[in-house]
C-alpha cells in the first residue's frame, strides 16, 4: 500500500478514535467513498492498536494502578486499584461476547455500509447532545461500580456497530449516570485498552499464515502514525473538555449523518 494511503488512514483513525465521532465509521467510509481500496480489517486492527500505544501513554499512572490492581486482585485484594482493575474486566466482557458473536455468524462484514453508518452516526450524535445537554455532572471516575462497569460495558458492544463510536456511546452512557464530562472521557478511554487487545488477539488469531511481510510493514506504518495522531488528538479534548461540552462533536456528527444518509439514498 502506499504510503500516503497508510498515513491517511492513520491520521484518520489517531484523530477520530478518541473524539466521540467513529473511528471505525471514518475507517469503513474511507473505501466506501473514495476509489481507494478497502485496506481490510488487519489495518484497521494495526492502526487501533497505534492509538491504544497513545492511551497508554497518555494515561499511564492510571495504567499502572490498574496492572497493580490486577496483581492484588490475584492475591485478593479489595483496594481502589483492584476496583478499577475489576471494573475494566467487567466492561470489556459484553464486548467480547458481542464480538465474538458477529465474528461467527458473519454478520461483522455485513455492517460496513455507508446507509448504516450514516444513521448511527446521526441517532447516537443526537443521543450524545441530549444526554450531555441535561446529564448533571455530580459523579467522577472515583464513583465507578461494578454495576456501571457492567453498564457501560453493554454500550460499549453497541459500538461493534460502525458509526456509533464505542467512545461516543460509552460517554453517552457515563453522562447519563451523572458522570461528569472528564471522569466520562477518562473511564471511556482506560475501558479501550482491553477492548483493543482483546479485538488485536481474536484478528491475529483468525489470519494464522495468511499475512505476508509487506502487510505487516505496512500495519508498523500504519500504527506509528496512528500513535502520533491519536496522543494529539487525545491531549488536545482532554485539555478542552474542562472547559467545553461535547456539542461540537455533537454538531459534525449530525452534520456528517445528514450527508452519508443523503449520499446512500440518493
Amino acid at each position: 500500500m502506499l504510503l500516503w494511503h497508510l498515513i491517511l488512514l492513520a491520521v484518520i483513525q489517531g484523530v477520530t478514535e478518541f473524539l466521540p465521532i467513529s473511528s471505525s465509521g471514518h475507517l469503513v467510509l474511507l473505501p466506501a467513498l473514495t476509489d481507494l481500496p478497502d485496506q481490510g480489517r488487519f489495518l484497521d486492527v494495526a492502526v487501533h492498536v497505534g492509538s491504544l500505544g497513545a492511551v497508554v501513554a497518555y494515561f499511564r499512572a492510571d495504567v499502572a494502578a490498574a496492572w497493580r490492581g490486577t496483581v492484588g486482585l490475584l492475591r485478593g485484594g479489595r483496594g481502589p486499584e483492584e476496583r478499577l482493575a475489576l471494573g475494566l474486566v467487567v466492561a470489556t466482557v459484553p464486548v467480547v461476547l458481542a464480538g465474538a458473536a458477529l465474528t461467527v455468524t458473519g454478520a461483522a462484514d455485513a455492517l460496513r455500509s455507508v446507509a448504516l453508518i450514516g444513521w448511527t452516526t446521526l441517532l447516537f450524535g443526537l443521543l450524545l447532545g441530549v444526554v450531555d445537554r441535561w446529564g448533571p455532572q455530580v459523579r467522577t471516575a472515583g464513583d465507578w461500580t461494578m454495576r456501571h462497569a457492567f453498564v457501560f460495558g453493554l454500550w460499549q458492544a453497541v459500538a461493534l456497530i460502525p458509526g456509533t463510536s464505542r467512545s461516543g456511546i460509552v460517554i453517552t452512557g457515563a453522562r447519563a449516570l451523572g458522570y461528569a464530562r472528564h471522569d466520562a472521557a477518562r473511564l471511556s478511554m482506560l475501558m479501550s485498552i482491553p477492548t483493543i487487545v482483546a479485538s488485536g488477539l481474536a484478528l491475529g488469531a483468525g489470519l494464522d499464515g495468511v499475512v505476508d511481510a509487506a502487510v505487516m510493514r505496512d500495519a508498523a506504518v500504519a500504527a506509528a502514525f496512528s500513535f502520533v495522531a491519536a496522543l494529539v488528538a487525545l491531549t488536545l479534548m482532554m485539555r478542552l473538555l474542562r472547559s467545553v461540552s461535547f456539542l461540537p462533536y455533537v454538531g459534525y456528527r449530525i452534520g456528517l449523518g445528514l450527508v452519508l444518509l443523503v449520499w446512500a439514498y440518493a
